[in-house]
C-alpha cells in the first residue's frame, strides 16, 4: 500500500512539472511560462470562457492539470471564504468549499480577503487569507487540515488587508504573515499543518511575496524573505537565518530570481548573487533608474522589466542595469505582467489585456483585449492559456 501511494505521489509531482502553475508568478516564482505558446494578436476570439465567481479577490488563480484553482470571499463583512476549482477546458466548476473567517476581515475597500495567491506542490492545494485562515486540501477539495493563525497569535492585523503569497518547496510551506503589531514568518510541515520554525519579522506592513532559492547554500534550499528593511535568506527546513542583505526594499513589489541571480525591488533594483559559502550576497549592480511600483519586476530576454503605476515599461540591461528603452502601457497596473516566449503580458486595472513583443527595438504592443472588468490579480499561465480573475469573473486567453 506504501509502494502504491509512493508511486502516486511521484506521478503527481511529475505532472505539476509539465507546465503547471504553482504559485503566484508560477511554479518557477519568476513570472515565465517555459515552453507556451500563447496568443501575441487579440480578438474576441481569444477568449474562451468567462465564468461568474461567489465572491471577490485579487488572489491569482494557480493551474494544476487540467484543473484551475483560485480563492474569493463574500458577505457583509468578507468573512465567508471560498476555495473554487474550475475545469480548464470549459471553466465549468468540479467543485466549491467554504470556510468561516476565524480571524479579522478588515481591509482596505479596493482589496478583498482573498488577497493571497494559494499554491500547490501538485498533490494539495494551500490557501491563505487575509483573515490568516489557512486550509490545507486535496485535488479533489477533500480538507486535509485547516488553522486559524489569529488563534495562535492574537495580535496579527494590519488595517489594509494581508496580501502576501504561500511558497511551498520540499516539505515546507512558507506563510508570510508579516504586519503593524505581530509580525512573523513560519514554516508550516506541509502534511500536518504544524509549525517547523517560525521567525520574528520587522513590524511594518509588508505584501511581499517569499522567494525560494534551491540549493545555493551547501546544497540546501533557503528561501528569501523581503521587508522594508531587506532581504534576508532562511534555511527552508530549520528557519536559521543564512544571510542579510540590509538596504532597505519595497513591500509590494517582490523579488525576482533568475539564473541565480536576484532582482530586489530595493533603490530602484539591485542585482544580488548569492554566495556559496552564505556570506552576504555580492551586488552586481543597482540602478535607480529601473522603478517598480506595485508590480514585480521581470525578467525577459537579456532585460530585466519594470512597471510603474502610470504604465511605463522599462527595460534594463540583465548584466549592467542600464535603462535601454521605455514603453508607455495603458495603465494603472496593480498586477505582475507574465511572459511567454518573447511576448509580456499585461492587465491593467480597468480590465485591459496588452501584450508587448520585448524582441523589437522600443518594445511594440502586438495585441489588446478590453475585459472590461476590475483586475489587480497576476494572471497564471498553463497548457497555452492565461486565465485572469477579476473582482467578479475569471476568464482563460488562448489562441
Amino acid at each position: 500500500m506504501k509502494t502504491t501511494q509512493l508511486l502516486i505521489t511521484l506521478a503527481l509531482a511529475a505532472t505539476a512539472q509539465a507546465g503547471d502553475w504553482l504559485q503566484f508568478r508560477g511554479s518557477n516564482g519568476n513570472g515565465v511560462a517555459e515552453n507556451e505558446t500563447l496568443p501575441i494578436n487579440l480578438s474576441a476570439d481569444n477568449l474562451k470562457w468567462s465564468v461568474k465567481l461567489p465572491g471577490r479577490g485579487l488572489s491569482g488563480a494557480i493551474v494544476v492539470g487540467d484543473r484551475v484553482f483560485v480563492t474569493c470571499s463574500n458577505g457583509a463583512r468578507q468573512d465567508r471564504l471560498h476555495v473554487v476549482c474550475l475545469n480548464a477546458k470549459d471553466g465549468s466548476i468540479r467543485w466549491h468549499r467554504q470556510f468561516w473567517a476565524t480571524g479579522r476581515t478588515m481591509c482596505h475597500p479596493k482589496t478583498s480577503v482573498a488577497g493571497p495567491t494559494p499554491c500547490s506542490d501538485g498533490e494539495y492545494i494551500y490557501a491563505n487569507f487575509s483573515s490568516n485562515d489557512l486550509v490545507c486540501l486535496d485535488l479533489d477539495g477533500n480538507l486535509q487540515w485547516l488553522r486559524g493563525l489569529t488563534h495562535d497569535y492574537a495580535n496579527v492585523s494590519n488595517s489594509l488587508g494581508m496580501a502576501a503569497s504561500l511558497v511551498v518547496a520540499g516539505g515546507t510551506l512558507v506563510v508570510p504573515v508579516e504586519n503593524d503589531s505581530e509580525s512573523y514568518t513560519i514554516g508550516i510541515d506541509k502534511i500536518t499543518g504544524r509549525n517547523l520554525w517560525r521567525l520574528n519579522r520587522p513590524k511594518s506592513a509588508n505584501w511581499t511575496t517569499p522567494t525560494i532559492l534551491e540549493g545555493v547554500f551547501k546544497g540546501r534550499d533557503l528561501v528569501a524573505l523581503q521587508s522594508s528593511k531587506g532581504v534576508v535568506a532562511v534555511d527552508l527546513r530549520t528557519g536559521d537565518k543564512v544571510w542579510n542583505f540590509g538596504n532597505g526594499a519595497s513591500t509590494t513589489s517582490s523579488t525576482c530570481v533568475f539564473d541565480g541571480v536576484l532582482y530586489v525591488p530595493s533603490r530602484g533594483i539591485t542585482a544580488l548573487r548569492p554566495r556559496s559559502d552564505g556570506k552576504t550576497p555580492d551586488e552586481i549592480w543597482q540602478s535607480g533608474r529601473l522603478q517598480p511600483s506595485t508590480a514585480s519586476p521581470i525578467v525577459l530576454d537579456g532585460h530585466v522589466f519594470t512597471i510603474n503605476r502610470a504604465g511605463v515599461l522599462t527595460a534594463g540591461n540583465l548584466a549592467t542595469g542600464e535603462r535601454e528603452w521605455q514603453l508607455r502601457l495603458k495603465g494603472p497596473f496593480s498586477s505582475t505582467p507574465a511572459a511567454a516566449g518573447k511576448h509580456l503580458y499585461f492587465f491593467n486595472e480597468k480590465g485591459l489585456m496588452q501584450i508587448v513583443d520585448v524582441t523589437v527595438k522600443e518594445g511594440e504592443i502586438t495585441g489588446k483585449l478590453d475585459l472590461d472588468d476590475q483586475i489587480l490579480a497576476t494572471p497564471a499561465v498553463a497548457n497555452g492559456a492565461i486565465y485572469v480573475r477579476s473582482n467578479t469573473k475569471i476568464y482563460k486567453v488562448a489562441k
